[in-house]
């Protein structure tokens, strides 16, 4: 079990085929590509760094843009798939962290570490919004596609909301590094996306 990788090729291969599934615009392979970059360049601040990776590959496993409980059926899915693979405390802390990104809010973990590496993963998974403008337009309207059944004046209301949440939190990041990269884009970013979708664009 010790030797046996979190993440191994075969894993990597069927988790791969889900995030290829018909549908997915955002919540797709190249996703979880770029947060394995990100992981992979802030490595010596992660406590844990193959438990982020891993839930990294789960955290959107599951994704119906209609389903509240994506995040929940992800990180049951990492659950099973992970048994036998490392101890059933490390896998509870993997398993937190994908419920986690529901609300992007830290989950309260007991280990400091594992509390400081559910907050990068967190960060990570938010990075998109502090973007260059043109690659932030590009998430926004891949979301949309992946919403596309839901009509515009919906959208607008839902969305607005979601961004707004944002907006109103005294940092969108948890961390030191990732408030200083992201932050202040992310604010601009978010602002004028709230001022598009109230205008109707």
């Amino acid at each position: 079990m010790a030797n046996e990788p979190l993440i191994d090729t075969a894993l990597k291969d069927r988790l791969s085929e889900l995030y290829r599934a018909p549908g997915r615009y955002y919540h797709d392979l190249a996703h979880v590509e770029a947060l394995l970059s990100l992981a992979a360049e802030y490595r010596a601040l992660l406590a844990d760094p193959e438990a982020v990776e891993a839930a990294i590959w789960f955290h959107d496993a599951i994704y119906d843009s209609r389903a509240k409980d994506n995040e929940a059926r992800s990180a049951e899915m990492a659950r099973e798939n992970l048994a036998g693979r490392t101890g059933a405390a490390r896998i509870e802390r993997i398993a937190a962290m994908i419920e986690a990104t529901a609300t992007h809010q830290a989950p309260d973990l007991a280990d400091a570490g594992a509390k400081r590496d559910a907050a990068l993963l967190l960060d990570m998974d938010l990075s998109i919004l502090g973007a260059a403008p043109a690659a932030f337009d590009a998430y926004e309207n891949a979301v949309r596609r992946e919403y596309g059944w839901v009509d515009d004046t919906s959208w607008r209301t839902g969305r607005g909301a979601v961004l707004r949440n944002f907006l109103a939190r005294p940092h969108i990041f948890h961390t030191q590094a990732f408030r200083q990269r992201f932050e202040a884009q992310a604010r601009v970013n978010i602002e004028r996306s709230v001022k598009a979708l109230e205008s109707g664009r």
